[in-house]
């Protein structure tokens, strides 16, 4: 992209979906697992707009997911422009105008890729090849969309109509006649052979002076309290909280409803490699490259006369044998078991559904719980103690507190804590333990550089996340 403005990559990352559950949970998202490879969906996607042809990532996330989206980022060595909390999620186009207004106020003429954090797209070059093939287009003011070659009647996707004359197989962006709900079967049949439909990526390339022209003037009601929100954002850490009480007042909506649907000057740009939402289990599969017997096996998972079968165990503790299956689906963690049918796997939602219903913490709760500091996860519980494993990234420190019903037990297991306790300070190696009383100030710190685990026992009447009174802390939470 020589002599070219730098592009503006905006990856969208504060969805919550429960298509791929057991794994993908509210509390720990897809964007953030490690489905394919050593590297998350969203790490993958920073990669793929990284480099000289762009600028430094503006990230927008909700706030539980701030620090797993700062580990990540320095995972793979890409320092933000900005990462913008939203209070609450309220879909894509309070989120994007929210970025264009961020950035417009950085730079007026700023070009933005809009891209979804949780998207498989298996050829980066081509993708950038896509990206620099629409970008005079984007800088005239026209709002490019990316449209996917689509390789099956997929009804679970919405679709792109080009207009008459217009060529799917293009390298410069087309003119698009429509926006296609997601189809019937039968409708989406057609559509693929008749050549003038592409998937709809929910991918942008467009001008911050564009799009904010573009919702000033057909989402008036998105653009007043997003704007009002972007106005009162305040610094916190290094990221960019925006302001609660106007944000509140956007309506929960598309940027495909709010604005896209209705513009006049927009293209779509035919994007021909490989491209996937995961949307389900059953593009997991796909995507996973199946067998010889049209299955796709990870981690401790073993398929004995088995065909078109998906077999996932995610914990290194549970071995998963599928014996005789055909078209199913079975996917094992420490706390819950996924056994379906392929052609009812879009079901998941409703078994979600059913176990907030229940009170489950299965439904919303990911195993292991992700702090800014590391994580944990529960070993044992019983009525009055509770076993964990912590573990604490190099450096880090968690928040000095106390606990009005349990005491606490630590055993350093590896590397060494430098742990408080009211007055004193002590340093614990491997296989060394302390004991801190019910109501005692207590921190803990990793000065070590390696990774820091230790094995917590809880005894006491209540055991709650909740018990816990902070009196410092470097992560700012309340």
């Amino acid at each position: 992209m020589t002599d070219l403005p730098l592009v503006h990559p905006v990856i969208l990352c504060g969805g919550s979906g429960t298509r791929l559950w057991p794994l993908s949970r509210q509390s720990y998202p897809k964007q953030f697992a490690q489905i394919f490879s050593q590297r998350s969906l969203f790490q993958d996607s920073a990669l793929r707009c990284h480099g000289p042809a762009f600028a430094a990532p503006t990230i927008v996330t909700g706030d539980a997911f701030r620090f797993i989206v700062t580990e990540q980022l320095a995972a793979v060595e890409i320092a933000p422009n900005a990462i913008v909390i939203e209070p609450e999620g309220r879909n894509t186009a309070p989120a994007v105008l929210a970025a264009a207004l961020i950035l417009f106020a950085e730079d007026p003429d700023a070009l933005m890729l809009v891209a979804p954090s949780d998207h498989v797209i298996t050829d980066a070059a081509a993708f950038r090849a896509a990206v620099r093939d629409a970008m005079a287009t984007a800088q005239s003011g026209t709002l490019v969309t990316f449209g996917i070659h689509p390789t099956a009647p997929e009804t679970g996707y919405g679709y792109l109509e080009l207009a008459s004359g217009s060529n799917t197989t293009a390298t410069k962006p087309q003119k698009l006649k429509a926006f296609v709900e997601k189809p019937d079967a039968v409708t989406a049949a057609h559509m693929l052979e008749d050549g003038k439909h592409l998937w709809n990526a929910g991918i942008f390339l467009m001008s911050a002076r564009a799009i904010i022209g573009a919702f000033r003037s057909l989402a008036e009601n998105v653009f007043t309290p997003v704007a009002a929100a972007v106005a009162g954002a305040e610094p916190d850490l290094g990221f960019t909280r925006l302001s609660p009480g106007p944000w509140a007042k956007a309506p929960d909506i598309s940027i495909d409803y709010a604005v896209m649907e209705k513009a006049t000057d927009i293209a779509v740009m035919p994007y021909p490699g490989g491209w996937s939402d995961l949307g389900g289990w059953n593009a997991i599969l796909q995507e996973g490259g199946p067998d010889g017997e049209g299955n796709a096996l990870s981690g401790h998972a073993m398929a004995i006369d088995c065909t078109n079968s998906l077999l996932r165990s995610e914990s290194d503790e549970v071995e998963l044998v599928g014996i005789g299956l055909e078209n199913m689906i079975a996917i094992a963690m420490n706390d819950a078991v996924l056994v379906a049918n392929r052609d009812q796997a879009q079901r998941v939602k409703e078994a979600v559904a059913t176990l907030k219903a229940r009170g489950a913490k299965q439904a919303t709760q990911h195993p292991r719980d992700f702090r800014p500091w590391g994580w944990f996860e529960s070993l044992v519980i019983g009525d009055r103690f509770q076993v964990k494993r912590i573990v604490v990234h190099p450096g880090a420190t968690l928040s000095l507190q106390s606990h009005v019903h349990r005491a606490e037990h630590w055993i350093v297991v590896e590397g060494t804590a430098k742990v408080t306790i009211n007055d004193t300070e002590q340093l614990i190696s491997e296989n060394q333990s302390v004991y801190i009383p019910l109501g005692a100030k207590h921190r803990m710190e990793n000065p070590g550089k390696v990774p820091m685990v230790l094995i917590e026992v809880q005894t006491g009447s209540y055991l709650g996340e909740d018990d816990i009174t902070r009196y410092e802390d470097v992560y700012a939470r309340k």
